[in-house]
């Protein structure tokens, strides 16, 4: 059983611990410039800066994972990270921080989280093996993991916002970075590395993309994600807007709407965890499932209370639950083992240079116009992507099928 895998156990701690600091940050952060600053253009800002680091530095950083290897990248990230987020609140308290050092500060964020995000897709399978119902089953842990604290952090920096300030909860953050790279170097085990005159050079970077254009499955699903995740990061940081405008200054109606995602999330992992994995072809289950993460959130543009909201948006979070497992594994089985830790941080910087399109767009239009077009537009961006994934996974498993059929046939 993978769940009596000790240091599997440990990698989701860390992920608990260090996404929980993650997902109070992706609150506390937007909500203490839209404060300090009262433009959601500067609040929109910060959270792209974070997002163009991504973009930036994912390239050289996939070089650091193919060097150092997954374990001593997620490490070297970790580490990095705790006492540049630590910034924010020491330098909001002692009276240094401007507008352009938090924008730096988001940036220098974005540039560590890059190889780290890469490093978590292919240690995995590094410690499990190639397995696909295997891989799939430790995907929906870590999915429901990380939807857990899709859960807590919002709740948590909603309740805390409302106590202690915005300063104070980044500061939990930092902490929690810590808390993980001790959990990740007391647990996870060093892999045998040979050493670096002998490894195999890193391969180029065109290689990577050649390998996604050449993937006919690939090549809708990457585009697919980044632009969909791009509305996805629109619509969480016009949270705070949306609250203010709509119930006033309740910071913790903000966390639950936000946290409504993660309680569907983590059922629809727990289905898939129990039922679907062993029993279900992955590319079914996505081609059947992913319209109801789109749909629901047809709901938002609405004038209703905040509980039909959080009911929507709780919705699409169940359907998000049932296929990511499936999608991450397909994903990351798809590519040859040489090739991932190259095609693994191309991809997120393919995602990082599409996502802050959308909060370049929302921040003048929340400031012009309010929510309404943001949420119009977040709704129709996920209709019309997911609508190209599922038809992408159906297209992908009649192929397959048929493929079957010919070398049985050939066979007979």
């Amino acid at each position: 059983m993978i769940v009596r895998n000790r240091s599997l156990l440990a990698l989701l701690a860390a992920e608990v611990v260090s996404t929980t600091g993650s997902q109070m940050t992706w609150l506390a952060l937007p909500w203490f410039v839209l404060i300090t600053t009262g433009s959601a253009t500067r609040m929109t800002f910060v959270a792209a800066a974070e997002i163009i680091g991504l973009a930036l530095l994912g390239l050289p950083g996939g070089r650091v994972l193919h060097r150092l290897g997954a374990r001593r990248t997620m490490l070297l990230c970790d580490s990095a990270r705790a006492p540049v987020m630590a910034l924010v609140p020491v330098l909001y308290w002692t009276g240094g921080l401007s507008f352009p050092v938090l924008v730096s500060v988001a940036f220098a964020l974005g540039c560590l989280s890059a190889p780290y995000f890469a490093a978590q897709k292919v240690i995995v399978p590094e410690l499990l093996g190639e397995d696909e119902a295997t891989v799939t089953q430790a995907n929906a842990l870590f999915q429901a993991a990380n939807r857990i604290t899709i859960l807590l952090g919002p709740v948590l920096a909603g309740v805390l916002i409302g106590v202690i300030g915005a300063a104070p909860v980044l500061l939990i953050d930092a902490a929690s970075y810590a808390v993980s790279v001790v959990l990740v170097a007391g647990f996870v085990p060093r892999r045998k590395q040979q050493p670096a005159a002998a490894q195999e050079p890193p391969v180029a970077v065109r290689e990577g993309l050649r390998f996604l254009l050449g993937d006919r499955l690939l090549r809708v699903w990457w585009p697919a994600i980044a632009l969909g995740d791009a509305a996805w990061t629109a619509f969480f940081v016009s949270v705070p807007v949306l609250v203010l405008t709509r119930y006033g200054d309740h910071p913790s109606i903000a966390g639950w709407l936000i946290a409504s995602f993660g309680v569907g999330a983590v059922l629809g992992n727990v289905v898939a965890y129990r039922f679907l994995v062993r029993r279900f072809d992955g590319l079914a289950v996505v081609a059947v499932c992913i319209m109801g993460q789109a749909l629901p959130l047809w709901l938002l543009p609405l004038p209703v209370p905040a509980w039909a909201l959080s009911a929507a948006i709780a919705a699409s979070g169940l359907a998000n639950g049932l296929v990511n497992p499936a999608i991450h594994t397909i994903m990351t089985l798809r590519v040859p083992q040489g090739l991932r830790p190259t095609v693994m941080t191309t991809t997120m910087v393919l995602w990082a240079v599409v996502n802050p399109l959308g909060l370049f767009v929302a921040g003048p239009v929340l400031d012009a116009f309010g929510t309404t077009p943001v949420l119009v537009s977040f709704a129709l961006t996920q209709t019309v992507t997911m609508a190209f994934f599922g038809l992408a996974a159906a297209w992908e498993r009649e192929r397959r099928g048929a493929s079957i059929r010919l070398d049985l046939a050939e066979e007979r």
